[in-house]
């Protein structure tokens, strides 16, 4: 019994005008926003592995290969390990792109 007095005696609350809590909603949708919109443009300068940008292109080994002999896609190479920038897949899928038939 003394636990759940100490937890409403330590609980408060507040009140604040409507406009207030409408700014403040309207700050945090802003913020929400800019962390999405940061969160895409870090996700597409990260660099992947060989193995994810096969699969993400759903190309064969010798396909991967062929693309990289012809550099079709921009890739870094350290020792035997391969990258690839997501935003390059992305490129490369966009040119690649076939619209409907209207």
């Amino acid at each position: 019994m003394v636990t759940m007095e100490k937890q409403f005696l330590s609980s408060s609350l507040i009140v604040i005008p409507q406009s207030a809590w409408q700014g403040f909603q309207d700050d945090l949708r802003e913020v929400k926003e800019m962390l999405a919109a940061k969160s895409a443009d870090e996700l597409s300068k990260q660099w992947i592995e060989s193995t994810e940008a096969r699969k993400m292109l759903g190309v064969s080994q010798k396909t991967w290969q062929t693309y990289r002999d012809r550099r079709v896609i921009p890739f870094s190479q350290i020792g035997r390990k391969i990258y690839v920038r997501r935003s390059d897949l992305q490129k490369f899928l966009e040119a690649h792109y076939i619209s409907a038939k209207r």
